[in-house]
């Protein structure tokens, strides 16, 4: 299993870019780590599309409804201000 670091650039409750160097092919599943203050969430995705050097495309693959459903917490406390 190949592991890298990158930069998640517009999540949503569907997906999300990682900003990344690392190469990836569309339709490979990969696990992402997002680090947060409350600790650290794991998500399955499905690669959709990459860009050489600059990043690539996830689609969320939730293992269970309490997976989307965390996640949505995520993005509802994150736009609360």
């Amino acid at each position: 299993m190949t592991q890298g670091r990158g930069t998640i650039s517009d999540l949503s409750s569907t997906g999300c870019f990682v900003l990344s160097g690392g190469e990836v092919n569309p339709g490979e599943l990969t696990r992402l780590e997002i680090h947060l203050p409350e600790g650290v969430a794991s998500l399955w995705g499905e690669v959709v599309y990459s860009i050489a050097e600059m990043g690539f495309a996830i689609r969320f693959k939730f293992a269970s409804v309490s997976e989307r459903r965390a996640l949505n917490r995520l993005l509802e406390s994150s736009t609360e201000c």
